[in-house]
């Protein structure tokens, strides 16, 4: 499959056995095949998913809470994708390695991009949000260091 960055991925449920991340959000959770989870970027054979809610009531809340409490809210971004808001929740953010992509997000069997002004926001929010971790201030919640390691150790096992 060739990945690209700006779509939408469905992963597979193995990836989450191999981490164990308590903090990573659920997949398929009650057959249910959300989140789909945005490829923001690609390092090396390591890929950055940023993933998708539609709860979007919830993430508004918190987002507003961010910024009133701070002037600003890096974390949660509010955006459409299919023509439907969706939150994209950068502090759940995780590497990955493309043999977990389990398939590309569809509509009639067409790819659809996030739209370019987006895809930038964003990518810009994941990139501020590394920066700051590697400066000591970490506000994504999965332990991005350890889900690298050992994405690291099982291709060097192949």
């Amino acid at each position: 499959m060739q990945l690209e960055i700006g779509y939408v991925y469905h992963i597979k449920n193995d990836f989450f056995d191999l981490v164990k991340d308590k903090n990573l959000m659920k997949n398929h959770e009650n057959n249910n095949s959300r989140p789909n989870y945005f490829c923001i970027k690609k390092e090396n054979n390591i890929l950055w998913f940023i993933p998708m809610s539609l709860n979007i009531e919830k993430y508004k809340n918190i987002r507003d809470m961010k910024i009133k409490k701070n002037g600003q809210c890096d974390t949660i971004v509010i955006g459409k994708y299919k023509s439907k808001e969706q939150a994209f929740l950068l502090q759940n953010m995780f590497p990955i390695t493309e043999n977990y992509i389990d398939h590309i997000d569809t509509v009639r069997n067409t790819a659809i991009p996030v739209v370019e002004g987006l895809k930038q926001k964003l990518l810009h929010k994941a990139n501020k949000l590394l920066i700051l971790r590697g400066k000591g201030i970490n506000l994504i919640f999965p332990d991005v260091d350890k889900i690298k390691q050992i994405l690291l150790n099982e291709s060097k096992d192949i």
